[in-house]
């Protein structure tokens, strides 16, 4: 039986932005992306899919009673105990071609309601084989899955894929597996498994490296052995792309104190999240995060002790 941290893994009024505006043809969130401008920069959010978890007050918050997670969401407008899930990946418009971040569940094996980030890519106004660059935040399943087709092909056979050198080095590592609990060993099965295909022109990069032009990687470990966010830059305009160092704001932003159950080392997942949000606040950074309700973009502020997201 899957442990639920890996159960939940797979399944799990706006002030005007600094320096991130509304670009044309901006979506309704409902439709699956969301485009914005930094600068002269387009980026996109697409949307894979969304999943009702029925109630996140029993088991998604490792470090809160139940009463304390139905009192955040409620304080958030969220009725609870259930929760929509959703997942984004960013797409930046780079002067070298379209560069994705993270890629979905993909058409194999996601949870239903999953598995549409190539066709919101295309609602966008985006051709996939634009794609140059893939990179990646983390290789949990929600986020490396779509490497595949439904065929079990590449679905990017001739973009560069980038990986965080520490998440290589863990997951494809034989020895790291054989100590794992035995729940999480098909995570490294999965991940062996969707990077096959890429094995010879996978590039790994160290913290800090530019990925692509513009879009720099920060450490943000924690939520993985070595999760990344990335920068966004023109000029002196940013934008953070989170991916999973920041979980549900309403929960986790709210409360960076508070552990999802799928932080891998939850002591470094806090003090990553709790200097991520600060540095947000503290410049008035957009972010984008990969399981906020769409749009999934906005500014942090802070809010008592904790801290919360203005939508754009």
């Amino acid at each position: 039986m899957a442990h639920r941290r890996d159960i939940l893994l797979g399944a799990a009024a706006a002030a005007a932005l600094p320096k991130l505006a509304p670009a044309q043809g901006t979506a309704a969130p409902g439709l699956g992306f969301h485009k914005v401008q930094l600068g002269n920069t387009a980026i996109t959010v697409v949307n894979d899919g969304v999943v009702e978890l029925p109630n996140v007050t029993q088991g998604l918050v490792t470090n809160a009673a139940p009463d304390a997670v139905s009192a955040a969401l409620a304080a958030a407008g969220t009725p609870g105990p259930g929760m929509r899930n959703t997942f984004n990946q960013t797409v930046v418009s780079t002067r070298d071609g379209l560069v994705l971040i993270d890629v979905g569940f993909g058409p194999q094996g996601g949870p239903p309601g999953t598995g549409r980030m190539l066709d919101h890519i295309r609602a966008a106004g985006l051709d996939p084989a634009n794609i140059r660059t893939v990179v990646f935040t983390h290789f949990h399943g929600d986020h490396i899955g779509g490497l595949l087709d439904a065929q079990g092909n590449a679905a990017f056979p001739n973009a560069a894929i980038k990986v965080p050198e520490g998440e290589w080095a863990f997951w494809l590592d034989e020895g790291e597996a054989s100590r794992a609990p035995e729940a999480r060993r098909p995570a490294f099965a999965n991940a062996r498994r969707r990077f096959a295909p890429y094995a010879a022109r996978v590039e790994r990069f160290r913290p800090g490296a530019e990925v692509a032009p513009g879009v720099t990687s920060i450490p943000t470990f924690g939520h993985s052995p070595g999760h990344a966010s990335f920068l966004v830059s023109e000029g002196r305009e940013q934008l953070l792309v989170i991916g999973d160092a920041v979980n549900t704001p309403a929960l986790f932003m709210a409360n960076p104190e508070w552990v999802p159950v799928f932080d891998m080392d939850p002591a470094t997942a806090v003090a990553t999240r709790r200097a991520l949000l600060d540095r947000a606040a503290a410049e008035r950074m957009p972010v984008v995060g990969y399981h906020f309700p769409m749009p999934a973009t906005g500014r942090v502020e802070r809010a008592g002790t904790g801290y919360r997201l203005v939508p754009s």
